[in-house]
C-alpha cells in the first residue's frame, strides 16, 4: 500500500513540475488593439510598456505572437535600444518626414 501512496505523489510531483507551455494564436480583435495602441502613441520604449498600455489583457506569449506578425510585415521596427517604432501608413512622423526629404531623383 505505501508503494502506491508513493507512486501517487511521485506523480503528483511530475505533474506539478511540468512547464505549462501554450501556443496561442492572436485572434484578429488582439492584432487591431495593438496596432491602434502603437498609431496613437507611435512608438514604445519597451514591449513591456506597449503590453501594459492594452485596454484588455492579453496573455504576453500572445502578445509576442503579434509583435512578430507587425514586424514581419513590416508594420513596427525595432530600435537598437529596444525601441518599438511604427512604421505604418498612417503615421503622422513618416508623412512628416515624406513631405521634408529630397528627392533622389
Amino acid at each position: 500500500m505505501s508503494k502506491v501512496i508513493l507512486k501517487n505523489k511521485r506523480t503528483k510531483i511530475a505533474q506539478s513540475n511540468k512547464i505549462k507551455t501554450t501556443t496561442s494564436n492572436p485572434t484578429l480583435d488582439t492584432i487591431k488593439m495593438v496596432e491602434q495602441s502603437l498609431s496613437k502613441m507611435s512608438e514604445y520604449s519597451s514591449k513591456n510598456k506597449l503590453w501594459r498600455s492594452l485596454p484588455r489583457q492579453v496573455q504576453y506569449p500572445t502578445f509576442k505572437a503579434v509583435l512578430n506578425y507587425l514586424e514581419e510585415s513590416n508594420k513596427i521596427m525595432y530600435d537598437t535600444d529596444g525601441t518599438i517604432i511604427c512604421t505604418f501608413v498612417d503615421n503622422p512622423k513618416l508623412k512628416r518626414l515624406k513631405e521634408t526629404s529630397r528627392s533622389l531623383l
